[in-house]
Parts: C-alpha cells; structure tokens; sequence
C-alpha cells in the first residue's frame, strides 16, 4: 500500500468551491507517478526504456466533497496483474478517515517503439509494487 498526502488548493477547486471531479484524476496521477518513481521507475525510465504505463479504463466512485485547504491521502494499491492487463485501486481520504473518492484503474504497460501493449516486466513489476 503507497501513500502520498497531498494539501488542496485553490486551483483544484471548480467554482462550487470543492475539488473539480477532472483534477481527482489528476491527484490520483500525481500518486501512481510517485509509486512508480518511489520504486526506481521515473519518467527517465520510461523514455530510456521506451515502456510506459498506460490507462485504459477508470471507474470512479465520489463519496464525500473535498473542500480548499483540506489534506488528503491517496492510497494505491495493486488489485491484480493477471496478464497484460492489471488492476489498481486509489482512495482519497480526508484528514479524519474518511473516503472522498475510489477509483479502479484498468492499466497495462505500453511498448513506445512496438505501439502496443507487453507483459509486465520485472521493472515494472517492481514498480508497481509486485513480488519480483
């Protein structure tokens, strides 16, 4: 389980003055980078090795609004990677606990030279947080 603790500010909130539903896509963005980053894989990964993550599906459930200048913490955590394809599973909670949001993240690793999806490699499994 990755944990990354983020404070809301004015430019993630929509004009009902809580966090716009686009901008939780991208805080959970934010959160897989740094698993990923905090498990050796950066962006310098991803253009040396020409392999990078790649989303194909999101279902997203919003639970509780979040509001200016609250903390959150995203949790990440892998459901399954059966094949070329896997699963993760983001939460955002409030400062006390609660849930604001879950997310499912349909995801696969994508070859950048070949165009098309490829097997996790142990790298990426690393990454990700499987056992290597």
């Amino acid at each position: 389980m990755h944990q990354y603790k983020k404070l809301i500010l004015e430019q993630h909130l929509d004009t009902l003055g809580h966090v716009n539903n686009a901008t939780y896509l991208a805080l959970f963005e934010e959160a897989r980078w740094q698993l990923i980053t905090d498990n050796d894989y950066s962006i310098e990964t991803v253009q040396k090795l020409k392999q990078s993550p790649i989303i194909l599906r999101v279902e997203m459930d919003f639970k509780s609004e979040v509001r200016n200048r609250e903390n959150i913490c995203i949790e990440t955590e892998l459901i399954e990677y059966p094949s070329r394809v896997g699963k993760l599973r983001q939460k955002m909670l409030k400062a006390d606990g609660s849930l604001a949001c879950e997310a499912i993240f349909t995801f696969g690793l994508f070859d950048l030279k070949e165009r098309k999806m490829i097997p996790p490699t142990d790298a990426w499994k690393k990454a990700i947080g499987m056992e290597v």
